[in-house]
């Protein structure tokens, strides 16, 4: 029997749905992918173990270098107070990026907000970018908002070992995921003097003496939360920060599917670089992903630093990011 093709490209995960599916992310260095699963039609209710109900059909084009469904399980599926939550699991034999990953979903749009593999630590996604941001920083603990599963997290941990991160996360129900699925219980019993989360509203985080730098990943529905585009927003943040303190904010882009299809995210990336811009003047810079510039950004404030610098302090493997930053112009 032939199969029928799942799509998947790169940046955001939609719902994995019957009989196809659309998952993206994207990959560094900047290339997206573009590529399809091929599900195996009379299997898929297997993918479902945890769902009374079917979603809604949804056809993709056909196209090559398909990867078999049945190489994709679906570990978990429920809907909590705040997110429409997924945990996928890709196999080792997968031929693609994902192979051996394990993929945190949430929202309507299925946008992926974890990644883990089972025998690397990078990720080969934005996730990577953002645990450059440690090297530049004074001394002292990073929040992170919008914890996740807590994939930014390992990636410090494991890179700067005197570390300390504060991480907050909305929705008790994705920790609860992300220690049941991603080894954050365990990544909380290695560092139990080093790793402290906190359920709540991240944009009330505070520590005593303030942050050395906050990551800021914080979507809603497939969005950029709207207090982001609030300059008002990010005076708050600045003044929770150390001197010499800094903020790197994943934007979005065009790439990222929002559940309200007026929340436009290219429009919504470009509104909250503004109101950045209007708190951090010049002291903004972006890192562009993808082959086309709107694909997606990840927004660092502050005077950009002695790249060679910044490289030195880094892992080999990170080093390639950080003469990619360009500065922002409104």
């Amino acid at each position: 029997m032939r199969s029928t093709p799942l799509g998947l490209a790169s940046h955001q995960i939609r719902p994995f749905t019957s009989p196809s599916i659309q998952i993206s992310l994207h990959f560094l260095p900047w290339t997206p992918l573009n590529l399809q699963l091929s599900p195996r039609i009379p299997s898929l209710s297997r993918f479902h173990p945890l769902t009374a109900k079917a979603q809604n059909t949804h056809l993709t084009k056909t196209q090559d270098n398909g990867i078999p469904v049945d190489l994709v399980k679906i570990l978990v599926k429920f809907k909590s107070r705040h997110n429409y939550i997924r945990v996928l699991e890709v196999s080792r034999k997968a031929d693609h990026p994902f192979a051996g990953s394990r993929l945190l979903l949430l929202d309507g749009p299925g946008n992926i907000h974890s990644i883990s593999f089972l025998l690397k630590s990078l990720t080969d996604t934005y996730f990577d970018v953002l645990a450059t941001l440690p090297a530049v920083l004074p001394p002292g603990p990073l929040g992170i908002l919008g914890f996740g599963a807590g994939s930014a997290a390992r990636l410090i941990l494991e890179t700067y070992p005197q570390g300390v991160v504060h991480g907050w996360e909305l929705d008790p129900s994705v920790i609860e995921v992300g220690r049941e699925y991603f080894g954050l219980s365990k990544l909380e019993k290695e560092n139990p003097d080093r790793l402290f989360i906190y359920i709540g509203n991240a944009l009330n985080a505070s520590v005593r003496n303030g942050f050395s730098g906050i990551l800021v990943d914080l979507f809603c529905k497939g969005s950029l939360i709207p207090e982001l585009q609030d300059p008002g927003t990010w005076e708050k943040l600045r003044k929770r920060l150390r001197k010499g303190g800094r903020i790197m904010v994943n934007v979005g882009g065009s790439c990222v599917e929002a559940e309200d299809s007026r929340r436009d995210g290219k429009v919504v990336m470009e509104e909250t670089l503004k109101a950045m811009h209007k708190v951090f003047g010049d002291k903004v810079f972006v890192l562009n992903l993808g082959n086309r510039k709107e694909d997606s950004s990840i927004a660092i404030t502050g005077e950009l630093p002695d790249l060679d610098e910044w490289k030195k302090a880094l892992p080999r493997p990170l080093r390639c990011y950080v003469d990619l930053w360009t500065p922002f112009t409104p």
